[in-house]
């Protein structure tokens, strides 16, 4: 008795192949552009950095008691301005470097080569110590900035 097999030809499945490659070469550049969200979560990464290395540095000055213009952070010196890191000191804070982003004057961070996709730090501007301000304020940067 002859037994009867059953499958797919070779045929079938190659054609099987083809479709799927066809349909990856055109459904790939859609999902394929993840350079915008890499550069939205590095400069929210960049924000949230300098948000925190200003809260420690403030927090450094106040348990000084004495009011330093500098305090000591990981064994780098952080210039202060009205007890909190100036707009110098905050790259050194959040360890920012040019290696990462392009850095401008006035406490501007962007991402590099892309001048739209930025967080800008202000010094605290008041003796009475009024916290400095980190733009964008929420930490999420407009999906076309970047």
């Amino acid at each position: 008795m002859k037994k009867q097999q059953s499958g797919f030809t070779m045929i079938e499945l190659i054609m099987v192949i083809v479709i799927l490659g066809i349909l990856a070469a055109f459904a790939l550049p859609k999902f394929a552009d993840f350079g915008a969200d890499a550069r939205k979560a590095s400069i929210n990464g960049a924000a949230g950095a300098m948000k925190s290395a200003s809260a420690i540095a403030h927090a450094a000055y106040l348990a000084a008691g004495t009011k330093p213009s500098s305090v000591t952070l990981e064994g780098t010196p952080i210039p202060l301005v009205h007890g909190y890191p100036s707009t110098q000191g905050i790259l050194a804070a959040a360890q920012i470097t040019s290696d990462d982003y392009d850095i401008g004057t006035l406490g501007t961070v962007a991402v590099k080569n892309s001048t739209d996709c930025k967080v800008v730090y202000t010094e605290a501007t008041a003796s009475t110590a009024t916290p400095p301000v980190i733009t964008p304020p929420t930490f999420k940067v407009n999906a076309d900035d970047c």
